[in-house]
C-alpha cells in the first residue's frame, strides 16, 4: 500500500486562495496566519486527499459532547456537522452521543461524557424539549460544573442558554403560502404535543388559521415518515387540501398518503414540510419547506458554550433565529 502523495504547494494555495507563501507557512506549523486562513488551508489539505502533516495537527483543546435522538432525519446530521466544524476550529474535539432505539438513554449519555471529563456539552432536541421530563437533570449537571447549551427546545424551568428557531413564524409562513394558492382547507400533522417545539408551531398555525377566520384542523402523531401518513390520512378526510408537515420526513408520508388515494401533490393537494435537507431538491415533486437556519443556530450554539468553558458565568437567554420559506414543487394554487 503506498502512502499519500505529498501535498503540492501550487495546487494547495490555487484551491484555498492563498499564496503559496500562506500555505507553505499553514504546512510547517509557523504563526502569522489568521485562524479562518489556516483552516481554509487545511480543508483544502482534506479536498485534494492530501495527508496533513504532524506538525499542521494541533493538540486538542478538549472534549466536547454532543448528544442527538438519531441520525436517520437528515436535520440531525446536519446539525452534527456544522457543531462538529465549528469546535473543531477552536481546537476542540467533538464526542457524538447517539440516542437509538433499545440503546442509550440521554442520561447515561451524559455519564459517559461526563466521566470522559467533557469540558462542555451541546443537546439537540434532547430532554429539555420534553415537558413531561424532569429538568432537574440538567441542574444536576450545572452542579458538577458542567456547562451545557440546549438547541431546539424550551423550558423556564432549566437556566441555561437555549438556540431554537422561531416555530411560531415557521407555521405562519407555511399558512400564508397556503392562503396566497387559494386554499382555504388547510391541516397541519405535528407531532407529540408534550414537545415545546410542537407546541409552538401548533400556537403559530392556530393564530395564522384565526386570523384569516379559517377553522385549523390539528392531528398529532409522530415525526416520522410513518406519523406524517398517517396524520395526511385524517386531515384528506376534512377535506384539507393543504397540509403543513412538522418535519420533513412527515411531509413525505403525507405525499405518500395523497398519492395511495389517487389524488396528485401539487395539483390537488399542497404539502409544506419544515426543516429543509439539501435532499428536499431531489424529492418527487421537490419539496417546499420551512428551512431551519441550522448553520447559525449550531454556530450560535457553540459560542454560548465557549463562554462558560472559558470560565464566564452560563448565560440564561433563549437566542431565536427565524426561518425561510423554501418554494418548490410540492406546493400550487389550490384544486378549482
Amino acid at each position: 500500500m503506498t502512502s499519500p502523495a505529498p501535498a503540492r504547494l501550487a495546487d494547495l494555495a490555487a484551491h484555498a486562495a492563498v499564496s503559496e507563501a500562506t500555505a507553505s507557512r499553514v504546512l510547517n506549523g509557523k504563526p502569522g496566519v489568521a485562524h479562518a486562513t489556516r483552516q481554509r488551508v487545511l480543508a483544502a489539505l482534506d479536498v485534494l486527499g492530501y495527508e496533513r502533516p504532524a506538525r499542521s495537527r494541533q493538540r486538542s483543546a478538549g472534549l466536547v459532547g454532543l448528544v442527538i435522538p438519531e441520525l436517520t432525519n437528515p436535520i440531525f446530521p446536519a446539525f452534527a456537522q456544522v457543531i462538529e466544524q465549528s469546535l473543531s476550529g477552536y481546537g476542540y474535539t467533538p464526542v457524538l452521543g447517539t440516542q437509538l432505539p433499545g440503546g442509550a438513554t440521554e442520561d447515561e449519555l451524559v455519564g459517559q461524557l461526563v466521566e470522559r471529563d467533557v469540558a462542555g456539552i451541546i443537546f439537540l432536541s434532547g430532554l429539555h424539549a420534553d415537558l413531561t421530563a424532569d429538568p432537574g437533570r440538567y441542574a444536576k449537571l450545572a452542579g458538577r460544573g458542567v456547562p451545557f447549551v440546549l438547541v431546539n427546545g424550551y423550558n423556564d424551568d432549566i437556566s441555561a442558554p437555549f438556540v431554537s428557531p422561531d416555530d411560531r413564524a415557521a407555521a405562519t409562513m407555511a399558512v400564508a403560502h397556503l392562503r396566497e394558492l387559494g386554499h382555504r382547507s388547510i391541516g397541519l400533522a405535528v407531532g407529540p404535543e408534550r414537545f415545546v417545539p410542537t407546541r409552538r408551531k401548533v400556537e403559530g398555525f392556530t393564530r395564522a388559521m384565526e386570523a384569516a377566520g379559517a377553522m385549523p384542523r390539528i392531528q398529532h402523531t409522530l415525526f416520522t415518515v410513518e406519523g406524517g401518513h398517517a396524520a395526511a390520512g385524517a386531515l384528506l378526510d376534512a377535506g384539507c387540501t393543504g397540509l403543513v408537515c412538522g418535519s420533513d420526513l412527515m411531509a413525505l408520508g403525507a405525499i405518500r398518503a395523497v398519492r395511495q388515494r389517487g389524488l396528485a401533490v401539487p395539483r390537488e393537494v399542497s404539502v409544506v414540510g419544515y426543516d429543509d435537507s439539501e435532499l428536499n431538491a431531489f424529492t418527487d415533486p421537490p419539496l417546499t419547506t420551512v428551512r431551519q437556519p441550522v448553520g447559525a443556530m449550531a454556530k450560535a450554539a457553540v459560542h454560548a458554550l465557549l463562554e462558560p468553558m472559558g470560565g464566564s458565568p452560563m448565560g440564561d437567554t433563549e437566542f431565536v433565529f427565524q426561518p425561510e420559506l423554501v418554494v418548490r414543487g410540492s406546493t400550487a394554487h389550490a384544486p378549482g
